[in-house]
């Protein structure tokens, strides 16, 4: 068991285990993502940053090399789980904010679920 993995500075929304178990994401009320090594508890990339929310959700790409993220900005943001750059500017198309997100098991689509009572 690791100890507490420490770095944001809010309330932590949301975890991931990446699909092979080696790494974890999360995402917090300080408007970041963090990406940890699950073994050592290490961070594996700065904070990553682009939201002008809260994060409420975020998930693993089925084969690790994507993350998304949805946030109360109504944005989704897709960044490369390696280098911690986006991959996309942010996507609005929800009128609420996104409290869950997830990948197609082949990681071609995402599915969000928004307070505005839409997938």
């Amino acid at each position: 068991m690791l100890p507490p993995l420490q770095g944001h500075n809010g309330s932590i929304n949301s975890v991931a285990f990446l699909p092979d178990g080696s790494k974890i994401v999360s995402g917090s009320d300080d408007e970041t993502i963090r990406v940890w090594d699950a073994s050592t508890g290490i961070a594996m990339l700065p904070p990553l940053q682009g939201h002008n929310g809260w994060i409420y959700s975020a998930a693993f790409s089925p084969d690790g090399s994507k993350i998304v993220l949805g946030s109360d900005d109504e944005t989704i943001q897709v960044w490369d789980a390696s280098t911690g750059v986006a991959m996309l500017p942010p996507l609005q198309g929800h009128n609420g904010w996104i409290y869950s997100v997830a990948f197609s098991p082949d990681g071609s689509k995402i599915v969000l679920g928004s307070d505005d009572e839409t997938i």
